[in-house]
Order: structure tokens, then sequence, then C-alpha cells
């Protein structure tokens, strides 16, 4: 059984959020082109029910940060030390943080506060850093372990019991599920996600959806503290560490599998069968990144990922604000005008290849261009940090 001995730090938890980060960027800009295949249409989102492998980026970024919470909060919970009035200051802090920069980047440069999109990708960060690190901090493990439950059989009821008016219970069509008309009646329908033609269907990062995204982190979480406890320090790293993580995650996809069949897959849902199966699906390929980095010391593939992971959040928060910018900015005039983001994916790559290739080229670049970046940012050690 191939060890090493293992320092404090786990090289293979930077890589697995440089692989989630580089995942979120193709995403955001793959499939602009019009029509998708295969493989291209995997950088699709699932239209409703049903996943691709663009449906696994964003939970495995939520499940990374838990599991990056078992180490930065060790002190904490590992001895009788209690934290200081400072450190939920700076939680509070770094959640309101994340949510300004959400709604900042939502409503470039208009700013319209009457139509201005409330929920998104960072504010959902924020929210579920926010509850689990309450979580983590206040209550021992077993009523962590409880509220994780709560969470994904109480959710799972609530849209399979709670009747939405007109619709009924259960109803887990768009417009018809209880996640949406909640945030309907919550936050407003003019504050909704407008990236189809109506939006009373919601938000696939919306307010209700949320409550069991804070279990994807908590289930982070609990593998982090797993490894902290295994690995940290002087103790040697095994395979059979490794072996562990495949077989839980093997279990937690299966429960998802399994769970599928009465509450379907669903990302926009956020369902409960859909946090075991992406969990399932992170324990997998952080067993994978443990094994060749940690155990095997085979690193030189890793680099590139560990580079983005190490300023994952202010990659994406830029690579955000230059979408912005190059959608918001105009090109020509009259019946020939459009943006520069149009112009560059048109005349840079539609202009010779097909629509599916083209847009997966643009978005493979991008993602090149703000690998430097990030890798301009650890040449001089600068780790931005929110």
């Amino acid at each position: 059984m191939a060890y090493s001995h293992s320092s404090s730090r786990f090289s293979s938890l930077d890589v697995f959020r440089g692989i989630a980060i580089a995942g979120m960027l193709m995403v955001n800009k793959a499939g602009l082109g019009g029509k998708t295949y295969p493989p291209y249409a995997q950088l699709q989102h699932a239209d409703w029910h049903g996943w691709t492998l663009a449906d696994l980026v964003f939970p495995f970024f939520l499940f990374v940060m838990g599991t990056a919470m078992a180490f930065a909060m060790a002190p904490y919970t590992t001895t009788l030390i209690k934290p200081k009035v400072a450190v939920y200051t700076r939680i509070w802090r770094r959640s309101m943080v994340l949510f300004l920069l959400g709604l900042l980047l939502n409503g470039f440069w208009s700013y319209d506060l009457s139509n201005l999109r409330v929920m998104g990708i960072l504010q959902r960060i924020s929210l579920t850093y926010l509850v689990s690190a309450l979580v983590v901090l206040k209550l021992p493990r077993k009523s962590q372990w409880g509220v994780t439950g709560l969470l994904l059989v109480g959710y799972w009821l609530a849209l399979a019991l709670i009747p939405v008016p007109e619709f009924g219970a259960g109803n887990l069509t768009r417009i018809g599920n209880f996640g949406a008309y909640f945030d309907r009646l919550v936050i407003g329908t003019s504050h909704l996600y407008k990236g189809d033609q109506f939006n009373l269907m919601g938000d696939p990062e919306g307010l209700f959806s949320t409550l069991p995204a804070i279990a994807t982190v908590l289930l982070g979480y609990f593998a982090g503290d797993w490894l902290r406890k295994c690995g940290s320090g002087l103790k040697i790293k095994t395979s059979r560490q490794s072996l562990t993580l495949v077989f839980y995650g093997a279990i937690s996809t299966g429960l998802g599998l399994l769970w599928n069949i009465w509450f379907p897959i669903n990302k926009k849902l956020w369902t409960s069968s859909y946090v075991l199966f992406t969990v399932g699906i992170a324990l997998l390929l952080l067993a994978a990144c443990y094994e060749l980095i940690e155990v095997r010391r085979i690193r030189l593939w890793s680099k590139p990922f560990e580079v983005l992971g190490l300023n994952s959040l202010a990659i994406f928060v830029a690579s955000i604000l230059m979408i912005k910018i190059l959608v918001l900015t105009p090109v020509g005039s009259g019946e020939q005008a459009t943006n520069v983001f149009t112009w560059l994916l048109v005349n840079g790559f539609l202009s010779w290849t097909s629509p599916e290739l083209g847009s997966f080229l643009f978005a493979f670049l991008t993602l090149c261009f703000w690998w430097w970046v990030a890798y301009a940012l650890y040449r001089q050690q600068w780790f931005l940090k929110i």
C-alpha cells in the first residue's frame, strides 16, 4: 500500500477547488453558439430533471468549501477553547461581503433596484457558509448530523406535501413547485432570475432551495474533518484513506440515485437526491486527488488546478465582472449593433468553425486567460481572500 508523510495542509483540497472553478468558468462561457451536441452539451445544465457534468461544478465548490472549513475551524472544534466574538464577526463580515458582491454583479452596471435579482451564485455561497459555520461552531457532532438530515428530508417533505395555489402538493414543474412559489412570495417576481422567457419559476439559486445546499456544505465539512483527523500532522497518508472516501462516495452516489426514483435529481431545485448524488461524485473525485497527490506524490498534473484553487473566488468574481463588461459594451450601430462579447464569439470563432465547437473553444481560451491571471497572482504570492 503506497504511503507518504503528510503536512497539515492538503494540496489535494486546493486542486479539487481549482477543478471546480475551472468547471464553473467553462460552464459560464460554453454553449453560447446555439446548438450543442455531445460532448459540448455536457457543459450546459440539464433543462430540468437529470444532470450533466455542468451540474456538478457548483456543488463541488460548496462541498470543498465545507471541507476547508474543517481545517479552518479546528482550533474551536477540537479543543475546549470557545470562539471569541471576533470569530463570529469575521464569519458574518465574510458572508455579507460575498452577498453584497453578488448583488453588485447582478445589478452591474445600471443598478435598477426595482428589478435587481436578489439571489445568485455568490449569494448562495454566502448564506450556506454563514449557516454552516454557525452550525459547526454552536452544535455538537450528533446535532450537526441531525441538522443535515433535517434539511434533506424536510426539504423533500416540503416540496412533496405543502400545496401551492392552483398546482396542489407534490408538483415539481418549473412554476408549480413549492420552492418557486416560496421565492415568488418572499422575494417577488421582479427580483427573480430572468434568464428564461418568464421568471415565475423562481431562481435557480433561489432562497428556499438554498436550504439543501447548506447540507452540501455540511457533508463536505464532515469529509474534511475526517481527513484532518486521519491525515494531518505527522501521520502517514495511505491508500486506505482514499479507499474509505471511495466507499462513502459510492454509498452517497447510490443513495442519491435511489432517492431519484421518488425525488428526481434536479440542479435548479437542488433536490435532496441531487445533494447526495453530487456529494458522492465529489467524494470519488476527492479520493482520486488525495491518492495521486497526497499518497503517491504524483503532482505534476495538478499544479495548474492548484494555481486556480488558491485564488478561486477572486478569479470567479473577476470573470463574471468581465462578462458583464463585454456584454454591456456596444459594438456598431443600427441593425448591425451588437456587443463586444458576441462580436468576439462570432468573429473570433463562429466565423470559421461550427457553433458548438466555436463556443467550446471560446470558453476554453477564456479559461486559459484566467489561469494566466491566477498564475501571475501565484508568482507574486498574492492570495486574495474575502
